[in-house]
């Protein structure tokens, strides 16, 4: 019988995995897709679309749509669509592969944001911060208008996510160990996590090659550990990353007009919503003495939920289709 015309195809793609479903207009998932991380600045916006079609194909295959039959809407959350000009290059090159009748492009933090909305349309405004491999954050406020930052890394002002705290941590331990710097654990336990006996071996196999760069995520679950175990080194950086969201979430507050405004503040990515009690316990702590009407809540549900209720959206969907869609993913 082929796919109906009435469904939706919602992409969450991230930096280090991307998530794809087809959803009707009930709100039951059809098909789902599964790839890898969202480069368009590093492969190019149509290597990155065509690796993107992977998954895309998956999910519509199992979702039983006929060759070349497009949805309704498709809405893509991406990382690095960062820029105006970003989300209009992946929008027109999303729209050329003829997936959907109509495309929404935003950057992935708005699929955190929606995500923690409620579906009855009482609360329109609020503040999504992610922290995973990087960090950032995004408003509304309800009314229409939206703040959001670059996002694009040092460059930018950004300050941790996983890959930020991995490369401090090895900074720190790097000059604890040849004598400029204070005295840290991470100098012995981020080298014997990977077998190696100093930060000088680490350090010579990742600038060879020998250690591949990607196995650099692994160090940020370390810093944690070494910061609880009471390092102090460790410790000042978790709570310099619990600092730095809580100034990006107190300046998206300001900008839009929320900071005397009781407003949710959903915390998302896999640092942020795995609630290290350093982090979150800092964090929380000083948000509630920085922007006291906010209100931290964590989701944990996958980010495609939000692309999902987005393309519900729009398409007109039933509330309790959002309903049925959110039993199936939280």
């Amino acid at each position: 019988m082929g796919l109906s015309t009435s469904a939706c195809l919602a992409i969450d793609a991230g930096n280090t995995k991307t998530d794809v479903a087809v959803v009707d207009v009930g709100g039951a998932v059809l098909g789902r897709g599964r790839g890898g991380g969202f480069h368009p600045q590093a492969m190019g916006v149509k290597a990155a679309v065509d690796a993107l079609g992977v998954p895309v194909g998956t999910a519509l295959a199992e979702a039983g749509a006929a060759a070349g039959q497009p949805v309704a809407h498709v809405s893509a959350c991406l990382a690095n669509a960062d820029l105006p000009r970003e989300e209009n290059e992946l929008t027109a090159a999303l729209t050329e592969r003829g997936w959907g009748r109509s495309t929404y492009v935003a950057n992935d933090t708005f699929a955190i944001l929606r995500a923690g909305l409620p579906d009855d349309g009482s609360v329109r405004h609020g503040v999504a911060v992610v922290c995973g491999a990087g960090v950032n954050c995004a408003g509304q406020d309800g009314e229409g208008a939206t703040h959001r930052f670059l996002a694009l890394g040092r460059l930018s002002g950004d300050f941790g996510g996983g890959g930020g705290l991995a490369a401090e941590a090895v900074w720190f331990a790097a000059r604890a160990e040849d004598g400029r710097g204070e005295a840290t654990r991470l100098a012995r336990e981020l080298p014997w996590h990977y077998g190696l006996t100093s930060m000088h071996a680490l350090i010579e196999a990742l600038h060879l090659g020998d250690l591949p760069r990607r196995r650099m995520h692994e160090i940020t679950p370390i810093l944690f550990e070494t910061a609880s175990a009471g390092d102090a080194v460790a410790r000042a950086l978790v709570e310099r990353q619990a600092d730095e969201l809580v100034s990006m979430i107190e300046v998206s507050l300001t900008r839009l007009g929320l900071l005397e405004t009781a407003t949710p503040v959903f915390l998302g990515g896999s640092v942020a919503a795995a609630r290290h009690p350093l982090l979150h316990d800092h964090l929380t702590h000083e948000l509630a003495r920085r922007a006291p009407q906010a209100t931290p809540q964590v989701v944990t549900a996958p980010p495609v939920l939000g692309s999902a209720l987005l393309g519900l959206d729009e398409i007109g969907a039933p509330p309790q289709a959002h309903a049925r869609l959110r039993s199936q993913y939280e």
